[in-house]
């Protein structure tokens, strides 16, 4: 046999050597198995993380909602794992190019340059409190430096209950936040975090800077994680780290209420106006978004929501570009889905009063029938939970739920 034929007949054994070495390890390994030690890397990256290849059209926020349709959600049977696991993030310089672009803030350049980077990886994560029969998830916005929010909120209305009345199962409570936002602060303040997650076991943290229009990026990252690791849960509650809860009132309101029910509801601002004022907080340039109005949204203080349709707002976010305000961004996405969100008087993401110096707004007999106050910090919670549980007489009984 000529060395030519001798190197073909040797290729070819080989390469069916090798097919049927495949086929035998396929098949003897479970798709489980082979992800238990080292789960592969995700898609999801490079899905929303490319760079934009168009020219983006200022005057339009929204994707193209003819060209996207919103998926069902499903329960997975197969392992359940935070899918991103790395950062690999770089701006769309094509933005750079255009002269609305030029003409806008520092801050907004840099929101609009970064918009596409929209998951991060997990660096803390308590998939087990949405185990066994959980009936309501507490959620708390708050940044690494707040721990004396926290702390208060533990020992007050964030604390956790086994059996709610009727036997309806568990309330949990569950922390939101990035990472410091000062370079300076990380490493301590992380160090800091992690001793106050061991000792609690109630933080979900991912790797983004905390800042304001970061809030945007914890709305779906739970909403991701929600659907990731609790399928069952019935409703879900998410509020700020400096507001009043009173828990006997948010069940109460949930006792005739079904978990499939399209239920949103808060203190709902309809018609609310974009702000223009350079100087203020929530100032929105026209190049951002060009519409007269927001659609209806409830405040960020607070609001309660039904398990299901939380759900189905991660794949409703999931087709609208980021926005920098949190809770408008939520309002976008419930409009997406065909939901408005219910207002209720006990919610009261401005006071109770908006005038501050009313003396309803330090009245505990008003506090006592509320669902939701915002905002007070840490020593006035805990002397407001104190008066509200404890032998407090009021000359009237008043009925907001």
């Amino acid at each position: 046999m000529s060395l030519w034929k001798k190197t073909v007949y040797r290729s070819v054994c080989l390469a069916l050597a090798l097919l049927v070495a495949l086929t035998v390890f396929q098949r003897s390994l479970t798709p489980g198995e082979f992800l238990q030690e080292h789960p592969p890397p995700t898609l999801e990256p490079q899905k929303t993380q490319k760079l934009s290849g168009h020219l983006m059209n200022f005057n339009s926020f929204w994707k193209n909602p003819k060209e996207m349709a919103i998926p069902t959600p499903t329960t997975s049977q197969g392992p359940q794992f935070w899918d991103v696991i790395t950062t690999n993030c770089s701006a769309n310089i094509n933005l750079t190019h255009q002269a609305w672009f030029r003409g806008l803030e520092p801050h907004f350049q840099q929101f609009l340059l970064y918009r596409h980077c929209r998951y991060f990886p997990m660096l803390l994560n308590h998939p087990e409190k949405c185990r066994g029969d959980v009936y309501m998830l507490v959620v708390v916005k708050s940044v690494i430096t707040q721990h004396d929010r926290r702390e208060v909120i533990r020992q007050t209305w964030g604390r956790e209950q086994e059996v709610v009345g009727g036997n309806r199962g568990a309330v949990r409570t569950l922390f939101l936040l990035g990472t410091a936002s000062k370079q300076e602060e990380r490493a301590h303040y992380q160090q800091l975090l992690a001793y106050e997650d061991r000792l609690y076991g109630d933080i979900l943290q991912w790797d983004f800077l905390d800042s304001f229009f970061n809030l945007t990026l914890k709305e779906i990252h739970f909403l991701k994680w929600l659907d990731t690791f609790c399928h069952n849960v019935p409703f879900v509650f998410k509020g700020d780290d400096d507001v009043f809860v009173n828990p006997t009132n948010l069940l109460e309101f949930l006792a005739d209420r079904q978990p499939h029910e399209d239920l949103f509801v808060g203190d709902v601002l309809q018609h609310a106006l974009p702000i223009r004022r350079k100087g203020n907080k929530y100032y929105i340039p026209t190049a951002l978004y060009s519409k007269a109005t927001y659609p209806p949204y409830a405040g960020g203080g607070g609001f309660l929501m039904a398990g299901g349709l939380a759900r189905r707002l991660y794949y409703a976010c999931d087709t609208l570009e980021l926005y920098p305000i949190d809770d408008v961004f939520l309002g976008m996405c419930l409009e997406v889905l065909g939901v408005r969100p219910m207002a209720h008087e006990g919610f009261k993401t401005f006071g109770i009063s908006r005038n501050r110096n009313s003396r309803m707004n330090k009245e505990p007999c008003f506090f006592r029938s509320m669902l939701v106050v915002h905002k007070l910090l840490p020593p006035e919670l805990l002397t407001m939970w104190g008066l509200v549980h404890g032998n407090l007489t009021c000359s009237r009984k008043l009925q907001v739920l």
